[in-house]
Formats: C-alpha cells, structure tokens, sequence
C-alpha cells in the first residue's frame, strides 16, 4: 500500500474524501488542503452523461468567469492592418499577422490564446498543425474568430474562458487560483457549471451531470453535490 505524504495525511484530516460538498464548502475545502508554495491553479472536472462521438452531443462553448482566472493572459492578435489599432487598443500583446504566421511556423507558441478574423483564415489555418496541439487553433464557436476583435481580446483578458468536453466525455477547465477568496472560487465554478447545463444536448439520455470534482494544482478531489445540476 502507497505511504501516504506528510501533505497528504494533513489534507485528508480536514475533509472526508468520499463525502459529497456544495460547491461553497467544496472551494473553502480546497483551499485549506493545497500545500503548494506557489499560487496553484483551481480546477473543476465535470464528467457528463453524453458521447462526444456523437456530433450531435458534443459540448462545448465561451464563458465570462465574474472573478478571472488569476492569470496574465498573453493574447496573440492575427489581423489585417486595419484592424491593429483596435486589437492594440485593446490590450493584445501581440499584433501583427505575416510576421507572427512565420514565427509560428518556425515553433513560437509563447501565447495563451489567438485572436483573428475570418477573412485571415486562410493563413491562420495553414498553422494547424503547430496551433491544434496545443489548444490554441481559433475557431468560430469559442469567439476567437470574429470581425469584432477588440471586443474579443477585451472579453479574453477579463476572463472568458472556451471549454471542450473531451473524448471520455469530462470538460476540465481552470477556474481561478488558491489566493482567490472561497467565494470567488463559488461562484466562478457555479458560472461554468451553470453554462454548461444550459448546453445539454437535446439527443442526450439519462443523467447529465455525472460527477463534478473540484481541486487545486496538487490537491486532492473534492466532491461536489451535482443533485440540483440534473
């Protein structure tokens, strides 16, 4: 049998890991049993009762968490000229479009989220196969393309994250960081909760909302009580 750590026996003497918790007890939980010395990350896995397989049952969209994650979001402007100005005004860190294609194509991702418009596309979809892996290929459905650039850099830099549910059928997605206050942690857990319910696919069958875990970078899971979600 695994010995446990010296964090790990502290951690489950604050709270019963086969216990179910509101999300409210669930974000005070974490914080008090995360050890790192470094402001982890909050994360909330939401396993569903769907087939991504199935085209008609994939789940995915944008939402605007009201605290942020507590990160610096480095944000990647693919525009033509016209558009710099706005994208700059905005907040974008970077600008440009042929220069960043070739840095691009070269290996550079040191970016967390690209920006771009569809008339762009074309170059923009040459780099698939350096973007896709990494999560950063922009795409229509999570706002990331569109003619309205400042609004989307904007509503990036606020906090709005795109999630995806995955081929086992769980969506993960970081919802803020341990320094957050418990209630801050609540309630950007019940925004992308909440969002995602109101994705239910119509062919989906039975439960929806199986299981909802919530931990931090190197914490344990927490149970959260998913009987209202359904």
């Amino acid at each position: 049998m695994a010995t446990l750590t010296k964090n790990k026996k502290a951690a489950l003497g604050k709270y019963n890991p086969d216990n179910v918790y509101s999300i409210e007890d669930a974000s005070k939980i974490v914080k008090q049993i995360t050890f790192t010395k470094f402001d982890a990350s909050v994360d909330l896995d939401i396993r569903l009762g769907i087939d991504p397989r199935k085209a008609n049952q994939m789940v995915r969209g944008t939402v605007a968490l009201p605290h942020g994650i507590g990160k610096t979001v480095r944000v990647l402007a693919l525009v033509s000229p016209d558009k710099e100005a706005e994208a700059k005004a905005a907040g974008a860190d970077y600008v440009g479009l042929d220069e960043y294609v070739e840095k691009i194509k070269g290996g550079w991702t040191d970016i967390d989220v690209i920006i771009t418009m569809p008339s762009v596309m074309g170059k923009v979809g040459a780099l698939g196969k350096v973007l896709g892996p990494r999560g950063l290929m922009p795409n229509p459905k999570s706002g990331t393309v569109t003619l309205e650039v400042g609004k989307a850099v904007t509503d990036v830099k606020a906090g709005k994250i795109d999630f995806k549910v995955d081929k086992t059928g769980i969506v993960h997605a970081s919802i803020g960081r341990v320094s957050f206050d418990a209630e801050k942690i609540a309630d950007n857990a019940k925004e992308l909760l909440q969002t995602i319910v109101k994705l239910k696919p119509t062919s989906a069958k039975g439960t929806y909302v199986k299981s909802v875990t919530l931990s931090s970078t190197m914490s344990p899971g927490v149970i959260v009580d998913v009987k209202n979600m359904n």
